[in-house]
């Protein structure tokens, strides 16, 4: 499925390879949840699960994980009380969030009114003439392995995407946080 470089790491595969399959979606699309399992051990300790993935075929990547997509995220709580609800299985070596956000560039900051509620600063955020729709996808291993994906709306092409572990350190941190007892 994925043309994600075989060179990267297998957080950074597992990352272009959930951007790539959410971008294939389209844009305005609800934030989306996935798990990540190691495939060699998904592979071993259940055989019909990686055969239904499509993963009984390569056995030559040992290393590589498996991100498989959970239950939609509900619409009407906010995502920070939702990840705060999460706990992940055993089983369960990472997790990565795709979500869409309009951001602004820092010389916009200051131009920001004061003392605005949440709903009229989003609203003037979606007004600004500045602004970039984005797609962050973040994942985060639970041994402490972080990495982001980054697309603009206006510049959507598998070759745009911006990839590093420190790009969106706060979804990052509550991703983490889901792994925490």
């Amino acid at each position: 499925m994925s043309n994600t470089p075989m060179a990267a790491s297998p957080l950074t595969r597992a990352v272009l390879e959930i951007d790539e399959y959410v971008s294939g979606l389209g844009w305005d699309q609800p934030a989306r949840l996935f798990a990540l399992v190691d495939t060699a051990r998904l592979r071993a300790q259940e055989p019909s699960l990686a055969a239904q993935l499509g993963l009984d075929g390569d056995e030559s990547e040992t290393a590589g994980l498996t991100p498989i997509e959970q239950d939609e995220i509900p619409s009407g709580k906010p995502l920070d009380e939702f990840l705060g609800t999460i706990a992940w299985p055993d089983a369960v070596v990472g997790c990565a969030l795709s979500v869409e956000r309009l951001m602004l560039p820092p010389s916009a900051e200051a131009q920001v009114p004061q003392n605005l509620s949440e709903a009229k600063l989003a609203r003037w955020v979606a007004e600004h003439p500045e602004r970039q729709e984005v797609r962050m996808t973040v994942a985060v291993l639970r041994a402490g392995g972080r990495e982001s994906a980054l697309r603009l709306r206006e510049k959507d092409s598998p070759t745009e995407v911006l990839t590093g572990p420190d790009l969106v350190p706060g979804l990052a941190d509550a991703l983490a946080a889901t792994f925490e007892d």
